[in-house]
C-alpha cells in the first residue's frame, strides 16, 4: 500500500511555477511556513497517477505587498506572498512492476500548476526513510548511521554501488573521517570473503581488531635488523617489484646531462640481470616472454657489477694494441653513486635488505596470497591494514603506488571468471594523489597508477575509496571518477567549492551546510545513496587512534617522566620502544 497518506487540507500550498527541476510553491498557511526548514524534504503531487515527486527545500521567503485599492475610504490591508523554492530530486512510485513503494533518482514527470505540496514530516517522513532503507538494504547492507531528519531511520547505503563507482570520504581534521572509515572497515570485515587493503600512513587504524582484520607494517630499520618477515606481519617491497619507470625515477637524476644514456643502460642491464636470474633458476617458460617490467627478481650485486664495468670500460683504439675510453666511460658515475646511497640508506631497508627470501621465485606468490587474498585465500583475514608510517616521505608516493600497481596487475592478469573484487582505502590521499602541478617525477608515476585504477579499475574488480582532509589538493581525475561522496565538515572555501562542483546542479545549495556539520555528521551524496542525506555516523566498535588530544586538560596534569629522553632515543634508533 502507498506510504503517503496526505489530505488536501494538510497541504503547504500550491505550485505557482515550474522550471525544469525547480518548483516555486505559494504557501498559504503561515503557521506551516514557520515550521519549514531549508534542506528538509517535501512531496508534490505528480501529473501522473500513482507517483509523487520528492524535493529538497532550498529557500523559504516571506514577502509583504501593500494593495493600492481603496474600499469605503480605507486602504486595503497588507497582503503576504509566502514562497517556498523546492529542487526536485526524484520520484516515488506507488508500484513498479511487482514492487511497491519504489524511489527513483529520476524525474518521470513534473507537477502541474496548482498541484498540492506537502511537508514530509512525522509518520510520512518515517515511512519514507524506512522505505528507502529497505530498498537499499537487502541482506548484509552497508550502514553508516541514522538520518538527521529521522533519528529512528537507519541510513543504509548500497554496498555494491559504493565500491563499484569509487567513493570519496573527506572532511577537515577532527571532523570524523577516521571514525567513518573505521565504521565501513568494521562492516566489511564481517563479510565472509571481504577483500580490501587500507593504506594507513600514520598507524591510526592499529586499534581496529577483529576476526576479519589483520595488520601489516612496511619494514622499518629495527624490523630489518631483527629479521622479521611476512609471517610476523612485516612487509618487504623489494626493488625488483618496481616498474622500469619507477626504478629510473629513483636511480637516475633527470638533471644530469647523461640521464638519457643512464636510463637506456639501466633498461638494458636490468633486462640482462633478469635474464640471468631466470636462466640460473631454470625458468625456461618465463624466459621466453618476460620484459623489463615483468615481476622477476634480479641480483642487485650483479647489476652494480655490470654498471661499474660499463663505467670504466676501455675498448680497442685505432692503433693496434692501443685502448680508448668506451662510449659510456665515466658517464654512469653519478647514477652508480646515487644507487649506492639508496642501497646503504637504512630507511630503505624494506627495499634492499629483505634477505634471500625476497629473491626466491615463489616469494611473489606468497606476498600476493597474504596481502591480496581474501580470508579463505590467506587463511587469516580479508581486510589488510598496512602501516606506512616508517616509509620516508620522499619515496612514500612511489611505495604506496607500488602496492596499488601490484594489486591492479594481479587483478588484470586474473581470468575474468576467476576474479575476486578488492578495494583500496587510500587514507591521506592528498600525500600521494596530488594535483599534477604539485607533483614531481616520482609523484607522476604514482598518479599514473592511481589514475589508471580510477578509470579502469571497475572492469577488473578494483575499487578506490579516496580519504582526505583536503579535497582541493587531491588529483582532479581521481575525484571526477568518484560517484559517491561522504563529506564531513569542511571549513576551507577551496575544499567546499570542490565538493560543490561535483554535486548535481539541483543540489548545489545542499553543500552550503558543509561548514556547519557537527563532528561525526556527514553529507552523503551519490549512487550508493538513494537521495542526498545528512547522516549522523554511528560509533565504531573500535575507534581509530586519530590523535585528538585534550590540550587544556593535559596541561593541567604533570608530564610523563623521561618522555623527552625516550623520544630522542627512539628518534636515533628509528624505532618506538
Amino acid at each position: 500500500m502507498p506510504i503517503f497518506n496526505f489530505k488536501d487540507e494538510e497541504a503547504l500550498g500550491k505550485v505557482a511555477s515550474v522550471d525544469t527541476a525547480t518548483v516555486m510553491v505559494e504557501v498559504e498557511n503561515v503557521h506551516q511556513l514557520k515550521r519549514l526548514q531549508v534542506n528538509h524534504l517535501a512531496v508534490l503531487q505528480s501529473s501522473r497517477i500513482g507517483q509523487h515527486l520528492i524535493g529538497l527545500i532550498t529557500q523559504v521567503t516571506r514577502k509583504r505587498a501593500i494593495g493600492d485599492l481603496v474600499i469605503d475610504g480605507i486602504n486595503d490591508q497588507p497582503s503576504e506572498l509566502n514562497l517556498c523554492r523546492i529542487s526536485l530530486i526524484g520520484t516515488m512510485l506507488d508500484r513498479d512492476g511487482e514492487r511497491e513503494n519504489v524511489f527513483r533518482r529520476t524525474l518521470e514527470s513534473v507537477p502541474e500548476i496548482d498541484a498540492n505540496c506537502f511537508s514530509l514530516e512525522g509518520d510520512n517522513l518515517t515511512g519514507f526513510m524506512r522505505t528507502l532503507s529497505n530498498v537499499a538494504a537487502g541482506g548484509n547492507a552497508l550502514t553508516l548511521g541514522k538520518y538527521t531528519l529521522d533519528e529512528h531511520a537507519v541510513a543504509y547505503l548500497n554496498g555494491n554501488k559504493f565500491f563499484q563507482r569509487h567513493a570519496f570520504i573527506g572532511g577537515s581534521t577532527g571532523s570524523g573521517k577516521s571514525w567513518t572509515t573505521a565504521k565501513i572497515i568494521e562492516q566489511m570485515s564481517g563479510l565472509a570473503s571481504a577483500n580490501a587493503i587500507v593504506f594507513d600512513l600514520h598507524g591510526e587504524y592499529l586499534p581496529l581488531v577483529g576476526a576479519g582484520i589483520q595488520h601489516f607494517k612496511v619494514a622499518g630499520p629495527a624490523d630489518v635488523e631483527a629479521g622479521r618477515t611476512l609471517d610476523k606481519g612485516v612487509l618487504y617491497l623489494p626493488y625488483w617489484l618496481l616498474s622500469y619507470e619507477a626504478l629510473v625515477s629513483m636511480f637516475v637524476d633527470r638533471s644530469d646531462q647523461n640521464a638519457p644514456n643512464q636510463a637506456m643502460i639501466m633498461a638494458r642491464e636490468i633486462n640482462q640481470a633478469k635474464r640471468k636470474y631466470l636462466e640460473d633458476n631454470d625458468q625456461t617458460d618465463v624466459l621466453k616472454h618476460f620484459t623489463v617490467d615483468s615481476p622477476v627478481p634480479f641480483d642487485l650485486d650483479f647489476l652494480m657489477g655490470r654498471l661499474n664495468e660499463i663505467n670504466i670500460e676501455m675498448v680497442p683504439g685505432a692503433k693496434a694494441g692501443s685502448e680508448k675510453q668506451g662510449d659510456f666511460f665515466g658517464k654512469l658515475a653519478r647514477m652508480i653513486s646515487r644507487l649506492e646511497n639508496k642501497i646503504s640508506d637504512r630507511r630503505l631497508g624494506f627495499m634492499f635488505n629483505g634477505g634471500g627470501d625476497v629473491l626466491d621465485f615463489t616469494w611473489l606468490e606468497k606476498f600476493a596470497s597474504a596481502v591480496l587474498g581474501s580470508t579463505g585465500e590467506n587463511g587469516k583475514a580479508g581486510i589488510k591494514i598496512i602501516d606506512f608510517s616508517e616509509v620516508p616521505s620522499d619515496v612514500l608516493p612511489l611505495i604506496v603506488s607500488l602496492v596499488a600497481r601490484v594489486t591492479f596487475s594481479v587483478q588484470q592478469w586474473t581470468p575474468s571468471e576467476m576474479r575476486h573484487p578488492i578495494a583500496l582505502l587510500c587514507d591521506e590521499a592528498h600525500l600521494y594523489m596530488p594535483q599534477r602541478n604539485m607533483a614531481d617525477s616520482a609523484d607522476d608515476i604514482s598518479l599514473d597508477i592511481f589514475e589508471r585504477i580510477a578509470k579502469e579499475g571497475r572492469k577488473y574488480g578494483v575499487s578506490l575509496v579516496v580519504i582526505s582532509q583536503r579535497p582541493s589538493e587531491v588529483n582532479k581525475t581521481m575525484l571526477s571518477q568518484c560517484s559517491n561522496f561522504v563529506s564531513m565538515r569542511l571549513t576551507n572555501a577551496e575544499d567546499q567549492s570542490v565538493i560543490k562542483r561535483l554535486l548535481p546542479d539541483s543540489l548545489g545549495g545542499f553543500s552550503d551546510i558543509l561548514p556547519t556539520l557537527d563532528t561525526g555528521e556527514a553529507l552523503v551524496v551519490g549512487d550508493a545513496s538513494l537521495l542526498p542525506s545528512r547522516i549522523r555516523i554511528d560509533e565504531p566498535a573500535n575507534k581509530p587512534n586519530s590523535g585528538t588530544v585534550n590540550f587544556w586538560d593535559e596541561w593541567q596534569k604533570n608530564a610523563k617522566d623521561n618522555r623527552l629522553s625516550t623520544a630522542v632515543e627512539n628518534w636515533r634508533q628509528q624505532n618506538i620502544q
